[in-house]
């Protein structure tokens, strides 16, 4: 690993969630390093702690202990809008945006750097327009997002992060409600703004296979609350893939990479 790459650390990260008085702590002990240039698939089994391990990552919900660094400063030393210049979220929730064009909502990732007002000069609508052609949405700027597919919509979504112009981008699920051809080119847009833009990525995922197929490096959550992590041949030739379920039935196939009974 190139040192002058990573740009996010954990240091003994703690995640769960607070119910009353009561602390649930779902994974602990975590020291993750996310690397600029990289795309990485973060994968575990439903309730194994994946989506409040990104909302920790993000300061959406707070960490029950640890920290999280990036560039050598603590995210919750910093101002959201702070944050909001560093780290781009693409989150499962289906915002209410029907009313908007792409345009008007890729746009939207400009506040952080607009203010309040939010208005655009020319450089903030050359770097929407810039945003919405590498996401493959900008055939559609003009269109209602109440109009646009599943696939499409995603693609605006992913279009108003990089809007952002943040070193991160971290994506719960956003292959979630795709189909098959959907599913592929958005995990292949992600890995070509990853590669070629220099973007830190970070995305969660029940998609094994293509996962394993484009992802850069693997976050492995295991059984036991583990996460292990490594490129995902490292991790296939380790037999860390025959720790993602707690069915026994259930076994990984490294030639089709993707698991069978």
């Amino acid at each position: 690993m190139k040192e002058n790459n990573a740009i996010l650390f954990t240091r003994d990260l703690a995640v769960g969630y607070r119910n009353g008085k009561q602390e649930v702590t779902l994974l602990s002990g975590l020291n993750l390093t996310l690397e600029k240039g990289k795309l990485v698939a973060l994968l575990g089994q439903n309730g194994a702690g994946k989506s409040t391990l990104l909302r920790a990552l993000t300061c959406d919900e707070r960490p029950l202990g640890g920290t999280v660094d990036i560039n050598g400063r603590n995210l919750l030393e910093m101002s959201q809008k702070e944050r909001s210049r560093i780290i781009g979220l693409v989150s499962t929730e289906r915002i209410q945006a029907g009313a908007l064009t792409v345009r008007e909502l890729v746009g939207l990732g400009r506040q952080p750097h607009t203010g309040f007002l939010g208005r655009l000069d020319d450089e903030d609508h050359e770097i929407v327009k810039q945003s919405m052609a590498d996401s493959g949405i900008i055939g559609k700027a003009g269109e209602y997002m109440a109009s646009l597919s599943d696939g499409e919509r995603q693609k605006a979504m992913i279009a108003r992060a990089l809007a952002q112009q943040t070193p991160i981008i971290i994506l719960d699920e956003p292959t979630a409600f795709l189909d098959v051809a959907s599913r592929i080119e958005t995990m292949r847009l992600l890995k070509t703004l990853a590669h070629d833009r220099g973007k830190a990525v970070l995305l969660s995922s029940h998609d094994i296979s293509q996962s394993l197929m484009l992802a850069d490096e693997l976050w492995l959550i295991t059984t036991d609350r583990q996460v292990l992590t490594g490129t995902p041949a490292d991790l296939i030739k380790a037999g860390a893939m025959d720790h993602l379920f707690e069915n026994r039935s259930i076994h990984f196939n490294p030639t089709i990479l993707d698991y069978s009974f």
